[in-house]
């Protein structure tokens, strides 16, 4: 659903990441609305003023680890 945001983050990692390292940026439409030292404050303050869903929250920092996760699980048969 957000995948423009997300494509956006992407294509422009370097720079936002020399702007806004470290900190929590808000993408809508393919621009960084607001920027935010926690998840939490970027959440509730975006809440404000757009919908749930239509905007992208993403830590802001370098390389493929800021945007990918590796889960992990077990499955036990009897």
């Amino acid at each position: 659903m957000l995948e423009k945001e997300f494509k956006y983050y992407l294509d422009n990692q370097d720079k936002l990441v020399k702007k806004y390292e470290g900190k929590f940026i808000v993408i809508k439409n393919q621009i960084v609305l607001d920027v935010y030292d926690t998840e939490m404050d970027a959440f509730y303050e975006t809440l404000k003023e757009h919908k749930l869903g239509t905007f992208l929250i993403q830590l802001c920092l370098p390389g493929e680890e800021s945007h990918t996760a590796t889960f992990h699980s077990r499955v036990v048969f009897n």
